[in-house]
């Protein structure tokens, strides 16, 4: 079943049919279907495609300069039409719609199935052995607070973007970082801060709306490497402190958690993206 959800990843605009799934699992059609419902509680159709529909959402809502034509295509549907069908009907809103302002609430209700079946087979297993203390150097940052509601935090994305595309401080060039400032599970939702920072040395001027400068300090730091996806970093962070941080013997400095996305989904298919989480330490 690894095998099969890696290969769904990695072939979202290829035959992910019945047919072509259950050999890949080197399972007979019928017993395949029947144990990935089993297992998963979701049909293998179903499965497929609010796995397309998580990437076409995100190129809808965060790569404007991808047509909703291509996005279709992509998805594995000939025609716009049945794509903004099958979108409405998962999503809520015409993809046009969505990337115009998207509702995150009902997109979050829509993809919670897809959540709980990949925080079944996509949760990596850390061990002491995983974390790395290394020597971190100063690195200027340019950055954009999300303050409120996490379930805003796409739009707050979405401007950050923007930003990045308008000023030239590109994800391929400059370092992309996250900083967590408080748990969204530990503070009224109104108290919730998150920063998305891109490292760079630009001034920031007036033109450069939310934006602020910024440092992550030099210092030594336990660095944890996530491999698939990133949406929710909760296991990470709770075994750094949880069990790493006891064990070591270390104290953590007055510095956030913080990570950075070596490489992220869509850019490439969940199950590859990378992500380093950074603990600070005395």
């Amino acid at each position: 079943m690894q095998r099969v959800v890696a290969h769904i990843d990695g072939n979202l605009d290829g035959d992910l049919g019945l047919e072509a799934l259950s050999a890949v699992a080197a399972f007979s059609a019928c017993h395949f279907h029947r144990q990935f419902r089993a297992i998963f509680g979701l049909s293998l159709h179903r499965y497929v495609q609010l796995v397309r529909m998580k990437r076409a959402s995100w190129c809808l809502a965060y790569r404007n300069d991808v047509s909703v034509i291509e996005i279709a295509l992509d998805a594995g549907y000939e025609a716009p039409d049945s794509f903004a069908r099958a979108f409405r009907q998962r999503i809520g809103q015409a993809p046009k719609a969505f990337r115009e302002e998207p509702d995150w609430s009902a997109w979050a209700a829509a993809m919670e199935p897809l959540a709980e079946v990949r925080s079944q087979i996509m949760t990596q297993n850390f061990s002491i052995d995983d974390v790395t203390v290394r020597e971190e150097i100063d690195i200027p940052v340019a950055f954009m607070s999300h303050r409120g509601d996490p379930e805003r935090l796409g739009e707050t994305i979405r401007q950050f973007i923007a930003w990045r595309k308008a000023s030239g401080v590109r994800a391929a060039t400059n370092a992309t970082y996250t900083i967590f400032h408080t748990d969204p599970d530990s503070v009224a939702a109104e108290d919730y801060r998150i920063d998305l920072a891109a490292a760079t040395k630009r001034a920031i001027t007036p033109a450069d709306e939310g934006m602020e400068a910024g440092l992550i300090p030099a210092g030594r730091c336990a660095v944890l490497r996530i491999i698939g996806q990133s949406d929710n970093l909760r296991p990470a962070a709770e075994f750094l402190y949880g069990q790493w941080l006891p064990a070591s013997g270390e104290e953590p400095r007055e510095f956030p958690l913080y990570a950075r996305r070596v490489s992220f989904f869509p850019d490439v298919p969940e199950h590859e993206a990378i992500t380093d989480l950074y603990l600070p330490l005395k």
